[in-house]
């Protein structure tokens, strides 16, 4: 019974998803005036949240997952704010990796729907004023918030932070952001607070200027985070780009020194982020028994510089790629990234905004690449599972929605691949 409500309640939400998240750019007007009645109408717990506020182009997903796996290896019980989910909306709300569940899902959208319709509340503004209820509810000490997009204009920006962190600038949501990375890093740096300190991942020239004028003028610290000597520090998040959110990690902690958060705690927080927070996606290995199938949901040039990067050190004979992509990316400069030598397996997400199959494959083979067309991401992963050898490397990546689409089949392809391996032997 309760099921049927949550999937009641969940498609409801869905429903409110703002007209620019299916249509683009011209769409986006929004500001933080409803937000702010939201919480109003909660009780202000953005008031009672003591947090950290991070934003970013990309890594802001993996330094969030981070920072609350420390805080909930040292003891603090911590909640976690995320988007967009993979598989289950009810990913976006964690307290110590436990997502709330689907009763008080239900219970917060019955209690309070007549509020979020009299205000004519987005998705979003909803589902952050869900979070910060959960997280006064279940007495948070610390909530790690990940913005959604931008920062400035993103519903989460109510928060009064012990740190706000941006990882990094890159040219992604442009038609909603800016049209180069000083436009996109004015957007980003505000959720920089007055007198609260920051924390940027990585220096850049066209940007620090943005930055530092705008620290500068609210009186907040600034650092960065290459500017601390960082210890030899893993995280069993995979991938190469992921030295760079743990440097960023490391530089918020040590702005923190009051929450003596001990060094054990940080090594072994870093050594169980999947295991304490639920994370998916970012250089996640399904199978690795021949064929390897890997799946990471960097969607942006600077995100898929990085993964195709790791590629190249992943031992394999061929390279059978999945890719779909949504329509407000920048797929010039993504496309002119993609690896010759690779086989594509072209497709689309189960999203509006997807980017049709039949451009996307255009586009692909004007590069003069290999490449096949599948209405849907799970007829492309499963024609790439019955070419590929046990040498090969399948990769499933160019949108988060890719990935997700992927991760509701997870058995289905864990069972394909299986039963290709027994045939194989």
């Amino acid at each position: 019974m309760i099921k049927d409500r949550y999937s009641e309640i969940t498609d409801w939400l869905f429903r409110q998803l703002p007209m620019y998240q299916r249509t683009g750019g011209a769409n986006y007007k929004i500001d933080l005036e409803k937000t702010h009645q939201l919480m109003e109408v909660l009780g202000h717990p953005e008031k009672d949240l003591t947090c950290i506020h991070v934003a970013g182009t990309n890594g802001k997903g993996s330094v969030s997952h981070m920072l609350a796996s420390i805080f909930q290896e040292a003891g603090y019980r911590t909640g976690l704010y995320t988007s967009p989910h993979l598989v289950d909306f009810r990913e976006r709300i964690r307290v110590n990796g436990i997502a709330i569940s689907e009763d008080e899902v239900v219970d917060f959208v019955d209690r309070y729907k007549e509020d979020f319709e009299r205000l004519s509340l987005s998705f979003f503004e909803m589902t952050v004023g869900m979070a910060f209820w959960h997280f006064r509810a279940m007495g948070t000490e610390m909530a790690i918030i990940e913005v959604g997009m931008g920062g400035r204009l993103d519903s989460t920006n109510v928060v009064t932070p012990e740190i706000s962190v941006i990882t990094n600038i890159g040219l992604d949501h442009t038609a909603f952001l800016g049209p180069d990375r000083p436009s996109i890093a004015k957007e980003k740096a505000g959720i920089i607070k007055r007198g609260i300190p920051v924390v940027i991942g990585e220096r850049d020239d066209e940007t620090r200027g943005v930055f530092e004028s705008i620290a500068r003028n609210v009186n907040s610290k600034l650092s960065y985070a290459e500017d601390f000597e960082v210890p030899d520090l893993v995280s069993d998040l995979k991938g190469g780009y992921q030295r760079l959110n743990i440097r960023t990690v490391w530089a918020t902690l040590q702005n923190l020194k009051e929450w003596k958060i001990p060094m054990k705690s940080i090594l072994s927080g870093l050594g169980k982020v999947r295991t304490n927070t639920g994370l998916r996606g970012r250089w996640d290995i399904l199978w690795d028994a021949g064929p390897t199938v890997i799946a990471d949901t960097g969607h942006n040039s600077e995100g898929l510089t990085e993964v195709v990067d790791h590629l190249k050190k992943v031992p394999h004979n061929r390279l059978l790629f999945v890719i779909g992509m949504v329509n407000d990316k920048d797929r010039a400069s993504v496309l002119g990234l993609l690896p010759r030598e690779a086989r594509y397996f072209v497709t689309q997400p189960s999203i509006p905004r997807a980017c049709p199959v039949e451009e996307l494959y255009r586009e692909i083979r004007d590069k003069e690449l290999s490449a096949s067309m599948f209405p849907t991401v799970k007829e492309a992963v499963i024609q790439a599972i019955e070419e590929a050898r046990p040498d090969d490397l399948i990769f499933v990546g160019g949108s988060t929605f890719v990935v997700a689409d992927l991760l509701t089949m997870e058995n289905e392809v864990i069972s394909l691949l299986s039963s290709k391996g027994q045939i194989g032997s």
